[in-house]
Order: C-alpha cells, then sequence, then structure tokens
C-alpha cells in the first residue's frame, strides 16, 4: 500500500483530537489526501458498536467488550482504513490496536498479548507507519476531562487505578516498540506537540 497510516494513542483527555486536527491540517497543506478516523466509530455501523461499548446502561462483560472493540475495528478497516491506504491517502486516526491492548488487556486485566493477536487477526495483521503517543499523568488527565465533560462515558468513568494500569501499558509498548512509536509530553504546549509531531513526519510525506 502507497499510503500513510498514522494512529493516535494515549488516555482519556490528552489531546488527541486537538493534534488529529492540527495534524490533518498540515498534511493537507503539504498536499496529501486525508482520511481522519477514530475508533470505535469511524463508521455507521461503528457508530452503534461505539454508543454500545461507552454508554450502554449497565454492565458488559470484559471479553464482550473486547470483542465488540475487535468487530468494530474489523468493519473499519475493511471497509475504510484499508481502501482509503490502497488509494495512497494518509489515514489520520483517534485510536487502534495498542488502545485495545492497554484498556482491555490492561486495564480489564484480560492479557495484552490475547487482545492484540484478536485485533491482528480482525484486520489481518495491519499496523500503523506511525504512532503518536501522547503521555500524561492520569491525575492530569482527568482534571482536563472535568472542565470539558458533562458525563463520562463507561472508560473514562473508572477509578484512577485502572487509568494507571491504562498508560503504564501505553508505555510499555513504545518501548518495544520504538521505531513505530512517538512518545510525546502532553503536558506541553499543544503548538509544540504539533511540531514534534510534524518533525517526525517530515521527509515521509
Amino acid at each position: 500500500m502507497s499510503g500513510l497510516f498514522i494512529t493516535l494513542e494515549g488516555g482519556d483527555g490528552v489531546g488527541k483530537s486537538t493534534q488529529a486536527a492540527l495534524l490533518t491540517e498540515w498534511l493537507e497543506s503539504q498536499g496529501r489526501t486525508v482520511v481522519r478516523t477514530r475508533e470505535p466509530g469511524g463508521t455507521d455501523a461503528g457508530v452503534e458498536i461505539r454508543e454500545i461499548v461507552l454508554h450502554h446502561r449497565g454492565d458488559i462483560a470484559p471479553r464482550a467488550e473486547a470483542l465488540l472493540y475487535a468487530a468494530d475495528r474489523a468493519h473499519h478497516v475493511a471497509t475504510l482504513v484499508r481502501p482509503a491506504l490502497e488509494r495512497g491517502e494518509v489515514v489520520v486516526q483517534d485510536r487502534y490496536i495498542d488502545s485495545s491492548v492497554a484498556y482491555q488487556g490492561a486495564g480489564r486485566v484480560l492479557g495484552g498479548d490475547e487482545v492484540r493477536d484478536l485485533s491482528l487477526w480482525a484486520t489481518e495483521g495491519l499496523l500503523p507507519d506511525l504512532t503518536i503517543l501522547l503521555d500524561l499523568d492520569e491525575t492530569a488527565a482527568r482534571a482536563r476531562l472535568d472542565t470539558s465533560r458533562t458525563r463520562y462515558d463507561r472508560l473514562e468513568a473508572e477509578r484512577s487505578e485502572f487509568h494507571a494500569r491504562v498508560r503504564a501499558a501505553f508505555l510499555e509498548l513504545a518501548a518495544g516498540e520504538p521505531e513505530r512509536f512517538l512518545v510525546v509530553d502532553a503536558s506541553r504546549p499543544i503548538d509544540e506537540i504539533a511540531a514534534d509531531i510534524r518533525q517526525r513526519l517530515d521527509g515521509r510525506v
């Protein structure tokens, strides 16, 4: 495939949406066609899955939750992401496999390897060219959410211990694949973070 697949990862409240928007604007200024999307919810079917996994009243069994995310991912990659990459476009995506490994594998304590294998099967092994990890202490991230949310989704509402496990899992993933990950201190000014991301991509676009 001739396209470029970029994902943004990190805990809730770290600024992924802001950086995705700035990155999309910059890429388009470089003459690239950009598909900006997210998981879950990047397709019509994904919107319905997103409503179930994030806003369903009552409990969802952890394994069922992991399978729902994998189902969304399988459909999303097959119908939107892979076709865009085959057309030579840039996909900028909010969350992907690493989020499932962190949230369901570590947060729900299902085991990261099993969750990763499930998603790799669902996506026929598709991995990003670059994963931008916006890293922020979970307490600071929660403070940001408190100023921007009228209600929390099912994952945002989890206890601080859950979010600490998620952050640690993200950092472990990045340490294991330094060639794929760019880890950025998300407590820094927005423009500085955006500049770091552009520097990493300069020459590839």
